[in-house]
């Protein structure tokens, strides 16, 4: 088992992280940047290294300036958490050249699945079903007219190497092709330094429903079920819940097995998601791989009971996988909790915290950075907290998260806990009946006092 992990992350995941190092008497360092040099990270961990500015390129995203944290602590092994430098292969390529451990998969693994087209290829040669669309990267808008008029319009734009929903444009005539394309590869061109982009058909009103899996260095990838992640803003996540109120037993035990034929695929290590669009007949198809630790990774240890985090230490470390596929019995739900005024345009409310007082209770978790006094910066992501509820039944679970959102008090910013109070008491939530573009039909109303 290793002695000392440097944990190349900032707030409540690196927060996180040292807390199951702790119970697993492993020491731990964090680093941080002149922004975060109050957070909590910061306090608890072993060790702390001050890596440069608040900007994320001279600090979490500088790998030479977190090697050399590395070299000046000792560590033998790095977690990468998510976000920042998490799904980097050249950043997984150093550690071991290094001889320091990456927690997560090769660089290799990260490689193939990081590029789309690359992922999308190699989950058609191990027979996993995915979305129609172009063999590789269009050439240009006249090459792309011509297949999105076979696939079928409306189609959706990508990029090859994004993320959060950026360099995504969704044309729903020949007409709007071009300027489409173009605003894509633009966007891809400023995110991602990559203006490569390729096509798929649109699938309307589908669930975004992912599997976590788990992979060891012996070949063996099981499933933890599934996460629906279908409450969604401009493709990034606000809710989160398993198991999915749209899951049949059939359906779970065939995503499943698609999802263990993807990691299995790449002879997959660590803890990984991967992600599916399923439509209303509930046809499903592979959207891509996250080979990292998740955001919402808490609502499956709430229905597995058991701690990703130690999971994933544990196969880093050559400790072969106990266990087999994951069918959940409780039901769990998770909201995050963003420092966002969502009665404008979720507009992200940095700054000082004047009161701080978390839910509790049975069956509520909480994962935060932030305290009363805190002063949230405006450097990096707006997520300050996730609120975790668990229950015996989907019911009971948005009962226990209304009564937990009513007890949350975080003053001096605005926050996203009065949209999430208002979705808990909306009718097509409660019912189970949404998609991911529920949130553009959501009436979010007035806001109060």
């Amino acid at each position: 088992m290793f002695k000392k992990i440097l944990i190349a992350n900032r707030g409540e995941i690196a927060l996180r992280i040292i807390r199951t190092c702790r119970e697993m008497g492993i020491s731990t360092v964090a680093v941080y940047s002149t922004a975060d040099k109050d957070s909590l990270h910061v306090r608890f961990a072993d060790e702390a290294v001050c890596i440069g500015p608040p900007s994320s390129l001279e600090s979490y995203l500088s790998i030479p300036k977190i090697m050399a944290a590395v070299e000046i602590t000792n560590a033998d092994a790095v977690h990468p958490g998510y976000g920042f430098l998490a799904e980097n292969g050249d950043f997984a390529e150093v550690c071991t050249e290094y001889g320091v451990k990456f927690i997560g998969p090769s660089a290799e693994m990260i490689r193939k699945m990081g590029d789309k087209i690359t992922a999308k290829e190699t989950m058609i040669k191990a027979g996993v079903p995915v979305v129609p669309g172009s063999d590789g990267l269009i050439k240009n808008p006249a090459e792309g007219v011509k297949i999105a008029e076979e696939i079928g319009f409306p189609v959706i734009i990508k990029a090859t190497a994004g993320g959060g929903g950026k360099g995504m444009r969704i044309v729903w005539e020949a007409s709007e092709f071009e300027e489409q394309c173009e605003l894509a590869k633009k966007e891809a061109k400023a995110s991602f330094t990559n203006d490569g982009v390729y096509i798929e058909k649109f699938i309307e009103e589908p669930r975004h429903i992912e599997f976590q899996i788990i992979g060891d260095q012996f070949g063996k990838v099981i499933h933890l079920s599934e996460r629906d992640c279908s409450i969604q803003r401009r493709h990034q996540k606000l809710v989160e819940e398993a198991p999915s109120p749209f899951m049949t037993k059939p359906l779970r035990k065939k995503m499943g097995a698609a999802a263990v034929k993807a990691g299995t695929a790449i002879n997959y290590e660590g803890v990984g998601t991967v992600e599916f669009l399923v439509d209303k007949y509930k046809n499903f198809y592979f959207m891509e791989m996250n080979t990292r630790i998740q955001v919402e990774h808490p609502v499956t240890e709430e229905v597995i009971d058991h701690d990703l985090i130690k999971e994933q230490i544990k196969v880093a470390a050559g400790i072969k996988i106990e266990g087999k596929d994951y069918i959940p019995m409780m039901h769990a739900m998770e909201c995050r909790i963003n420092a966002e005024d969502v009665y404008k345009d979720f507009r992200p409310s940095p700054g000082h915290i004047t009161s701080f007082h978390s839910a509790k209770g049975h069956g509520v978790r909480v994962d935060t950075h932030v305290y009363a006094g805190y002063s949230v910066p405006p450097y990096y992501d707006s997520m300050i907290a996730k609120l975790i509820c668990r229950a015996q039944t989907r019911e009971e679970c948005i009962k226990k998260m209304k009564r937990a959102l009513d007890e949350f008090v975080i003053e001096g910013i605005k926050t996203t806990i009065p949209f999430h109070k208002k979705l808990m008491l909306d009718e097509r939530f409660l019912s189970g009946n949404f998609h991911t573009g529920f949130i553009n039909e959501f009436d979010l109303g007035e806001e109060e006092g």
